[in-house]
Parts: structure tokens; C-alpha cells; sequence
């Protein structure tokens, strides 16, 4: 990492009592070879925390600064990565953009299809096809929290994308912790459906107007959009929504029902996150009772100036979705209201357990040429693991085999392999590694090592032989020396194959 990129983290990262203005955390600018300003915010190049991919520069002009690089990724890899240092424990506002700008060629003036990984989790699919076609940038958001010191951001090809998937920026925002608190972030990821403001036709509200960069998009329903003429004074609003979502509302004076056909695309069947949002200091009394698709939702809501919120934690839908805003015999004025947003529950998949992970990334330090999908989690999604490795199932994510056979691998094996000791079977035949054969003692359900054709080096290790689950021990066709551990001779139930060597003769029977 270079002094440049290295100062600057350090300026980002600083405790928060020390940090800048809102919003804390990361900006990075895909693709882009040196750091920049934008609307008084830092934004980062990428090449510190990405090793793979191609950075690229659109050639015809885009309105945001942002849009005019991106990073792509050869989809013959299944996946690449980005290791973003986080809080461990801290909440994060999470967005990527995309947008292709014809980068992979007059062959495909459609952009790809791919996924979009978040430690170890199948965050969405990404699919800018229409956005792009009107000449928009698309962005996908979710709330998640830090499980560790680094979170692994991934851009995934699937059997459906036809060309190189890409990215153009990514931003971790840390948010407040009393925001959305009522999702427990040790097991689900909120993943963002819609965020509206009703009845604005201005530009999206987002930072400066909300201090953690939320996007709010303007929302607008026939003759029912009404800017509101009167100052609304909101507080107390644990998620701290920007006090301009209030200046402008959908609802009526008449006293009469408001229906609001929101979100307007059809949602998959799910649990969701749902927030709506209200305020008002008109003369008069504004209490009405709330369905969503004829399911009461909230009771006698009352309006008042300070605001207030209506929120639900996992609630069932599917398909189109319309919110119904009824008045009650008590009202002197119809319903109205000023914001919503709707996040689909995304269950976190788990993540491989961090003693395999810390030996894998040693071991692939040790191979000179190690497996190019070897990034973000080895285990998870399952579709996406590492090429060569296997994993158990359940609570706990280890690594069971290792299989490199075959894969033209140089280098040496790391005597971290040891620790991951859930390992079944370890297959590495038929490459060029060289080095000695590390002790791998602490493997006790090992039942196979093959290390055939080879050039490792050095003694057999005698503690193989106090491993009682091996079944086969081939290391044939090496540079191995010395005598062969007289409890790997005539052991029963264990082949072990030597030949090939310049082992000394064996110890008499």
C-alpha cells in the first residue's frame, strides 16, 4: 500500500470523536488511478484493497464525477474482491454504482449480469440493463455490520453473465447505532427495496441533507403531491432521517382514504424492513389507521409536528404492495405522508471460521501462483468457494479438503495448514512445490496426503505416523531424504507410497 493511500486511511479511520464532518467511512472511486475530491468528500482510488480486475475509463462524458472510471473484472474468474477495513462490531451503510458505458465492446452494448457478494453472502444480482439503457447509473444499498476487522466486498460471475461484470464506486458509510436497531445484525443484512420521498420532483435528497448519505428519491403520485407550506420542527427520530423529507408530503385535506401503490415494482415473496415516516403542524387533527395490502398495520395514528415514525421488523410480502392511509371518526383533516423505506431481510449465510481462513491466506502467500478466485470468503456462498477447497456444513464453516492436484502450482506449502485441522484430506499431486513437508501432527482426522510429483525436499516428518485416521500417505516421485519413519512401515490399514526418492535404506524389520 502506498504512503499516499496509507495516510489517508488513517485520516478516515480515526476515532470518531476526532473525525471529520458526516458521513464517516469510505469513498472509493473504482478504477480511478489517484485519490479526488467530490462535493467536499475524499474519494479514494481502489488499487489498495482490490488485486484483480482492469481499471478503465469511459470515453464519452458523465454528469458525476464518479461515473467516468469503473473496474473490470475477466468473468473467466468466478470471483474478485475487495478487502475493505471496517470497525469490527460497527454498523455500515454499504452502496455500490455501476454504470458499463460500453466498456466491454461493440459486441456487447448491454451490460452483464453478475452477483454481488458481502462477506460470504449472496447480496443480489446485479442487473443495470434498464437503468443503462435510459442512460442511468444504478446503485444497490444495505445496512450490515462489521463481523470483523475487514469486510469482503465481491463481484461474482454466474451462468448468466455473457460478458466481464464491473463496478464503479463503493462506499462504506458508518452509520449511528440506533439506527434501524431493531434488526439483529449477527444474522440478517438489510438489503434496500425503496427510500422515497413523497411528493418532491426535485433532485434525490442525500448529503449534505442527511448526514449518513441516504439516497431519497423523489416519489410523486398524480394530483395528490403537495408541498407543505407550514415548518415542521422533527426530533427524536432514532434513524435520524434528513428533516427536508418533511417539507413535502402525499395526502389530502378531504377526509377521505389515500391510496398509495408503493413500492411501485412487484416484491419478491420475503420478510421486509419497513419504515414510513409522518409529520405535520396544520391546524386541525390528523389520525387515520394504516394497511398495507388490507393488513392493518398501524392503529390511530396520530400526526404530530415533531414527527413521527411507523415501523415494522419482518413483515410478510409479496407482489404488488399498497398502502392504504384511512381516516378515523376523530379527524378533522385527511392523511398524509412524508417518507418510506423498504428493505428486503437478507439471512446471512455465515462465514468460514476464521482459524481456516487466516492458514488459507498463508497458504496462498507460500504458492507463487495460487488460484486466481482465491479472495473474500474460501468457503461461502457455496457456489462461489475457492477452487480446490471443500467445506463442512452447519453453525461452524471449516475447511475439510484441500485438492490442488493437477493445478501447475509452484512454491512451497506453508506449515499453516496445520492449524486448519478440521482437514480430511489434503491433495496436492502433480504440481512443482518444493520445500520441506511441514507437521502437520495437529491434523488428527487426516486420512489422506497425497504429495506425489513433486519436489519436496527434506525428511519425512515421523509425526505422520501418530496420526491414527490416515489411510494413505503417497509421496512418490520427490526429492525426499533420509530414512522413512519406521512407524509409517507396515502399518495396518495404511498405504504409503514412497518410491521415487533418495530415502536411505529402510530401518531393519
Amino acid at each position: 500500500m502506498s504512503l499516499f493511500l496509507f495516510l489517508l486511511l488513517l485520516l478516515l479511520f480515526l476515532p470518531f470523536s476526532l473525525s471529520q464532518a458526516p458521513p464517516r467511512g469510505l469513498l472509493i472511486n473504482c478504477g480511478a488511478q489517484s485519490g479526488a475530491q467530490f462535493d467536499d468528500r475524499t474519494w479514494l482510488p481502489d488499487w489498495g484493497f482490490v488485486s484483480s480486475g482492469s481499471p478503465k475509463t469511459l470515453t464519452s462524458p458523465v454528469l458525476i464525477p464518479t461515473l467516468q472510471t469503473l473496474r473490470s473484472f475477466p468473468r473467466q474468474v468466478k470471483k474478485h474482491c475487495y478487502n475493505v477495513p471496517t470497525y469490527r462490531g460497527a454498523k455500515y451503510l454499504v452502496r455500490t454504482t455501476y454504470f458499463y458505458g460500453g466498456v466491454n465492446g461493440a459486441d456487447h452494448p448491454s451490460p452483464p449480469v453478475f452477483d454481488q457478494i458481502l462477506d460470504g453472502t449472496l447480496w443480489s444480482v446485479v442487473n443495470t440493463t434498464a437503468d443503462y439503457a435510459n442512460g442511468n447509473s444504478t446503485f444497490y444499498e444495505g445496512v450490515f455490520m462489521a463481523q470483523g476487522k475487514i469486510i469482503n466486498f465481491c463481484i461474482g460471475s454466474n451462468t448468466y453473465t455473457d460478458s466481464d461484470p464491473f463496478i464503479s464506486a463503493l462506499e462504506f458509510l458508518i452509520l449511528e447505532d440506533s439506527l434501524y436497531n431493531t434488526t439483529d445484525f449477527n444474522s440478517f443484512g438489510l438489503a434496500l427495496f425503496a427510500r422515497h420521498s413523497f411528493g418532491s420532483s426535485g433532485p434525490p435528497i442525500r448529503y449534505p441533507d442527511d448526514q449518513f448519505d441516504r439516497i431519497w428519491v423523489p416519489f410523486e403520485q398524480s394530483s395528490s403531491a403537495k408541498a407543505s407550506t407550514h415548518n415542521v420542527s422533527v426530533y427524536g427520530f432514532w434513524n435520524l432521517p434528513p428533516a427536508k423529507i418533511f417539507e413535502t408530503h402525499i395526502g389530502s385535506e378531504q377526509l377521505e382514504s389515500l391510496e398509495l401503490r408503493w413500492p411501485t415494482a412487484l416484491l419478491p415473496s420475503s420478510k421486509y424492513y419497513i419504515a414510513l415516516y409522518f409529520a405535520d403542524n396544520t391546524v386541525g387533527s390528523r389520525v387515520f389507521n394504516i394497511s398495507v395490502n388490507g393488513i392493518t398495520y398501524y392503529h390511530n395514528l396520530i400526526v404530530i409536528p415533531s414527527g413521527t415514525v411507523v415501523f415494522a421488523s419482518q413483515w410478510p410480502l409479496s407482489g404488488p404492495t399498497t398502502i392504504t392511509l384511512t381516516p378515523v371518526a376523530s379527524s378533522t383533516r385527511g392523511p398524509l405522508i412524508n417518507a418510506g423505506e423498504v428493505f428486503y431481510l437478507l439471512p446471512l449465510k455465515g462465514r468460514t471460521s476464521t482459524r481456516d481462513v487466516i492458514a488459507l491466506e498463508k497458504v496462498k502467500d507460500s504458492l507463487q501462483n495460487p488460484p486466481l478466485d482465491w479472495n473474500g470468503d474460501p468457503c461461502m456462498p457455496q457456489q462461489y468457494s475457492w477452487t480446490g477447497i471443500t467445506c463442512s456444513e452447519g453453525p461452524r464453516i471449516r475447511v475439510v479438503t484441500l485438492n490442488l492436484t493437477s493445478m501447475d502450482l509452484s512454491g512451497s506449502l506453508s506449515p499453516s495448514v496445520a492449524n486448519m485441522t478440521a482437514l480430511t484430506n489434503i491433495w496436492l499431486g502433480n504440481n512443482s512445490l518444493t520445500g520441506q513437508i511441514p507437521d502437520l501432527s495437529s491434523l488428527k482426522m487426516l486420512e489422506t496426503l497425497h504429495l506425489e510429483d513433486n519436489q519436496f525436499s527434506g525428511e519425512i516428518p515421523s509425526s505422520l505416523g501418530n496420526i491414527s485416521s490416515l489411510q494413505e500417505v503417497f509421496l512418490q516421485n520427490n526429492n525426499l531424504t533420509g530414512p522413512i519413519p519406521a512407524n509409517l512401515i507396515g502399518k495396518p490399514g495404511l498405504n504409503v507410497r514412497t518410491s521415487g526418492n533418495n530415502f536411505l535404506s529402510p530401518p531393519a524389520s
